[in-house]
């Protein structure tokens, strides 16, 4: 549970932040720490154009911990505490979106949950063909409340978020770009190369007209209301509720290695 959860290098005018949390960069505390630091390192280097996300593991992000879920279900104080986790991941999430340069989610693996809303606070999301991206939250009774019943809506209109996040449905990511959740989708093994190359031409514009445009771009979308303070009060309303905490073990129990699979 402890280590480092990411890092961070200069590539260019790119600033490349890995996530690095084995095995599939679970979102905990100490992660989202980590992460609004390298946000610090983006916002304060000028020179900084691009914000280039990715894994070092197959998975991209399978979102929240399962440990932190397991520890923390099954009382009031603990659901408090998951609470405050996506309180946070929101907080996090709006700053990475609103950086004044520009941010892209290099989605090699899986982006669920959590995951998929850190995708969605990106400019930019270029994923594998062999990718599965989605908000599965309504499976365990829950919704995704980090951003991603507001920002989904946003990306893709009505119809298809009600689609995806009703049903609890992940998609491939040649799917994805149909849908427009991605703006790119290729075969994995030209993944890394795709994305560094739209990096570098990103890397060539100005930064203080990358952020002008993002201003922009942001006020043509701002019509969002309270929808994310009403995800932080439903998700207090479910974690209350039974049938909620009996989705949750349930698949926490289905999650929990056997012995053999630990060794």
């Amino acid at each position: 549970m402890n280590g480092q959860r990411l890092s961070t290098r200069r590539e260019g005018a790119a600033l490349v932040v890995t996530l690095e949390r084995a095995p599939v960069n679970a979102v905990d505390d100490r992660l989202l720490v980590e992460l609004d630091e390298a946000i610090d390192l983006a916002e304060a280097d000028q020179k900084v154009c691009v914000l280039h996300l990715r894994s070092a593991h197959k998975v991209f992000c399978a979102g929240a911990d399962l440990d932190l879920m397991r520890s923390s279900i099954a009382t009031p104080e603990g659901r408090n505490r998951m609470v405050g986790v996506v309180l946070e991941m929101q907080r996090v999430f709006a700053r990475l979106e609103n950086l004044s340069c520009v941010t892209m989610a290099e989605i090699g693996g899986a982006a669920l949950g959590g995951g998929f809303e850190l995708a969605l606070a990106c400019d930019w999301r270029i994923a594998a063909d062999e990718a599965r991206v989605g908000l599965p939250e309504a499976g365990l009774g829950l919704l995704a409340a980090a951003g991603g019943t507001q920002r989904l809506t946003q990306l893709v209109g009505v119809g298809v978020a009600r689609r995806l996040i009703l049903g609890s449905e992940t998609v491939t990511g040649q799917e994805a770009l149909r849908l427009g959740l991605v703006q790119w989708s290729l075969p994995r093994a030209g993944l890394a190369e795709a994305a560094r190359a739209l990096a570098e031409r990103c890397g060539s514009l100005p930064r203080h007209t990358l952020a002008e445009t993002k201003r922009c771009i942001a006020l043509a979308a701002a019509s969002r209301g309270d929808g994310f303070a009403a995800e932080i009060a439903a998700t207090r309303r479910l974690y209350d509720h039974p049938e909620t905490r009996r989705r949750v073990s349930s698949f926490l129990d289905k999650s929990t290695p056997t012995p053999k699979e630990k060794s």
